[in-house]
């Protein structure tokens, strides 16, 4: 009987060893979690740096007509501080604001030099929001898609300043009149086939004449 107890005893120790070493393992493993977290989160928190204001004065008188554009600024220039969520809700509002930028462009901007800009610009966006929202954030690689998102962020800017350039060109007097002139020159030009030359045919060949044309006496 005695001999039992002392089985039970001993194995209740042992169990109560084993719980508290898996406790001891899974605090550590917390510890090292929340320690590696923190590293990430701080890396984010520093890369976060976007271009959140307008590069030239083109851009910026652009922001005014321009609402998707001037949205999208908007959602860069608030940075989020306090934890990775944070971070990633903010990820989530940015990629948003970027796919609108698609919609609504000004007639001046709608050409497809910009339409390019923004889709590689959707792209950098999306592909940031993706890595920081997955289980292990890559942190490295969200701090350098900010960078590209900023690259691109200034080639569309640039692009818009010279659009807005170039629109500020004045047009030489009488060119609109020469191109509409041109324009209407070719358009009274009638599709006719021109007939052969008799003088210039093979010899044998004989020319066919249509009887609905006028012939001169």
């Amino acid at each position: 009987m005695n001999n039992k107890l002392l089985y039970v005893f001993g194995l209740l120790i042992l169990l109560a060893s084993c719980n508290q070493e898996n406790n001891q393992m899974r605090l550590a493993e917390n510890a090292k979690d929340a320690k590696k977290k923190k590293v990430i989160f701080e890396n984010i928190q520093k890369g976060w740096d976007f271009y959140d204001e307008p590069i030239n004065e083109a851009t910026e008188e652009t922001i005014k007509t321009w609402n998707e554009l001037r949205l999208f600024m908007q959602e860069l220039h608030q940075k989020p501080k306090k934890t990775i969520g944070a971070f990633q809700q903010k990820s989530d509002a940015i990629a948003k604001k970027a796919i609108a930028l698609s919609n609504n462009i000004p007639e001046m901007f709608n050409k497809p030099q910009i339409k390019s800009r923004i889709q590689v610009l959707i792209t950098k966006v999306r592909l940031m929001d993706m890595y920081i929202h997955l289980d292990n954030i890559p942190d490295k690689k969200v701090v350098q898609l900010v960078g590209e998102v900023n690259k691109e962020l200034a080639t569309l800017q640039r692009q818009i300043d010279i659009l807005t350039e170039k629109s500020k060109i004045p047009v030489e007097e009488g060119e609109d009149e020469m191109r509409r002139m041109l324009l209407d020159s070719a358009r009274a030009i009638p599709n006719t086939p021109m007939m052969p030359n008799p003088s210039v045919l093979p010899a044998g060949t004989r020319a066919i004449i249509n009887p609905n044309d006028a012939r001169v006496e």
